[in-house]
Parts: structure tokens; sequence; C-alpha cells
């Protein structure tokens, strides 16, 4: 089984005097404050119905045969790119994307749309073993916070991998430092959402502390869906260039510029591509891969790992395993073993777990 793994709480809330003259807080509100949110009421209609209409959402029997095929005795996938979030801010996340249509020019429907219990039962019964939730903060002041949340989500979901989050600001070398040693395995840094530039000197300490512990950060840095201010793998190579051997793993493969991301793979040791929603038919509307793909994949074995951006996708999640599945197939120098590396080793070894050199007996169940 995946060996997975909490820091202080949220701030408590200050006296009601010294409320009263804090600004609003654009995520969280001003404590005892009720927000009216249509996500957070459809939200509440989900937690009210029956435990047993409980959604359950299982891998067609032909991917789910491909995939345990694939992989080791007992095993399932391993995602190192989906998200958990505390529920005010994943409010916000889903408020921004049912405004896709005026951001995007297309509608962003987000499948898993349910409370958190559901949400991690849904992955188990998709057979997903390990997970990491990436958290990421967008403002001062937030990351800290965040890395506390995960750390006590993490310790009480089975099958969760303890992540971290940062951002350019004094002190950041302080509450990452503290986020790893309470056994953060993996980190994200999200430049389009936060409008931060990697390049920024205060983060210098930070890459040079995930640097130095081998700690894999998931980096937003593409142009896609969004172009950002700061966004563009150039951009995010010349943070490379200073920090050579930081483990990089690149969300969304760099769309759209999927060859970009690829010269940075071939150019650096530890850098890495994550699948999130690449090669779906939504991506491929938004950003279509190469014709050559698979064979460009070929070309950096053990390089590429499982990401899928769960729950935020406007698709079954077997879309991400089907479209990795089709690149195995694609071309003879990849195979059963590009899947396997792609959906479990390379992934749990990244991320620390038991599980990328002790495999399971067969029939364990696929989550601690």
């Amino acid at each position: 089984m995946c060996e997975t793994s909490a820091t202080e709480d949220q701030p408590r809330d200050q006296p009601a005097d010294r409320v009263r003259d804090r600004p609003r807080d654009p995520v969280r509100g001003r404590p005892g404050e009720r927000v009216r949110d249509p996500v957070q009421d459809r939200v509440r209609d989900r937690e009210r119905e029956q435990p047993g209409d409980r959604v359950r959402e299982q891998l067609p029997a032909d991917l789910a045969a491909a995939v345990a095929g694939a992989l080791p005795g007992g095993h399932g996938p391993v995602d190192l790119h989906l998200h958990f979030l505390p529920d005010p801010v994943l409010r916000k996340v889903w408020a921004y994307f049912d405004d896709a249509e005026r951001r995007y020019g297309r509608a962003w429907p987000i499948r898993y749309r349910l409370p958190e219990a559901e949400r991690v039962n849904v992955l188990r019964d998709l057979g997903v073993e390990a997970f990491a939730p990436l958290v990421y903060a967008h403002r001062p002041g937030m990351a800290a916070w965040l890395n506390g949340w995960v750390a006590q989500f993490a310790a009480a979901t089975p099958g969760a991998v303890p992540t971290a989050t940062f951002y350019p600001e004094p002190g950041v070398e302080g509450y990452l430092t503290e986020a790893l040693d309470a056994g953060a395995r993996c980190a994200k840094l999200h430049v389009q959402v936060a409008a931060i530039d990697p390049r920024d000197r205060l983060l210098d300490p930070a890459w040079g502390l995930l640097a130095a512990a081998g700690i894999p950060v998931v980096v937003h840095c593409g142009d896609g869906p969004l172009r950002g201010a700061f966004t563009g793998i150039g951009i995010f190579a010349e943070v490379l260039r200073r920090h050579p051997m930081l483990t990089a793993v690149i969300a969304h493969a760099g769309l759209p510029d999927y060859l970009g991301a690829l010269d940075l793979v071939h150019a650096f040791p530890r850098v890495y591509l994550d699948t999130t929603m690449v090669g779906t038919a939504f991506a491929q509307q938004l950003a279509p891969l190469p014709v050559d793909w698979p064979a460009r994949l070929a070309d950096v074995p053990g390089r590429v790992v499982l990401g899928s951006d769960f729950p935020n996708i406007p698709y079954p999640y077997a879309e991400q395993l089907a479209a990795v599945l089709g690149w195995s197939r694609a071309d003879g120098r990849l195979g059963p073993g590009f899947l396997r590396a792609v959906l479990h080793d390379t992934p749990a070894r990244l991320l620390g777990l038991a599980c990328a050199d002790v495999p399971a007996p067969r029939g364990a169940s696929r989550l601690p």
C-alpha cells in the first residue's frame, strides 16, 4: 500500500472590535458573515440527499482492464495533480469556472461539484490509490493557512499525500520549511492565478529549499487556458537556469506550448510533465497536441506523470486515463510499460510513496 501521512488550524478570529475595522476578506468574508453563494447552495442540496444517493462512478470495463493489466498487482493510479481546498476557497474557484463562457468563450461545467467526502469517495470508486491534493495561494498571507489546512486534510484522508504552497512574500522560506518538516511531499505554484513572477527574488529561498529537499513542485506556468502577465515556458526556464536541480512538474504539459515544455524536460534532469487535461477532447479544442506526441514522449521515458485537475474538470475522470492509454498504444516504444510509469511508478516515486518500490498483494484495497 502507498504510505501516506497537521499543523495549526486556520488562525482564530480576531476580537469583534478589531474585526469591524479589518477589511473584508475577498475569499472568506468577515468572521460570522454569511455570504450567499449559488454554488454553496447546490452543495448543501447534495449534502441533504440520502447516503444511498451518493455519486458512484467506475471506469469503463475495457479501460479498467487495461489499467489493471499495466499496473502492479492490487495497485491503482497515483494522481499527482488534483485539488482539494477549504470550502470557501473552492466555492470561489467554482464560481470562476461558472463564468467560463465570458472568460474563455466556452462553458466549463464542473463535473464533480460535490461535497468533500463524496469527492474522496469518487476517487476511491475509480481505483485511485493515492493523490496529491494541491492547494495554491493567490495573495499574500494565505499560503501558511492553506498549508495547515491541507496537512489536516491529508492526515484525515486515506490516500491523500500532504502538500504545500508558497507565495513571493517575506517569511516564505520559514513557513515552507515548516510544511516540509510536517511531511509535505509536493508543492504547488500557480503563476497564472496568482499573477506572480516566478523569477521574483523573494521566491529564490523557496526554490532552493525545494531543490535541496528533492520535493517536486507542480508549476502552472503555461499560457493556457489564458495568458497571464508572467506565464510562458520561457519565463519559467529562467527559474530553472538559476535552480537547475529543481524537481519541477510542468502542469498541463505546458499547454499550449507542449514542445517548449518538452524542451525543458530535455534540458533539465529533474523536469517532468503532468498529463492534466492533456489529450482530452476538451483540451484538444483549446490547444491540440502535436500529431507526433506519442513519439515525442517515447524520447523522454519516465518523465511524464498522471495529473487530472479533479474535481474541476468538465468531463469524466476516465477521459484522462483513456488519453494516456491512447498514447501508450500509438507508439510501439511505449506500451504497458509507459502506461504503468505514467499512472503509477513515476508519480509514486516523486511523492516518496512506499508503493513505488513495494508491490501490494493482489486483491488488496487500492486505498490505504
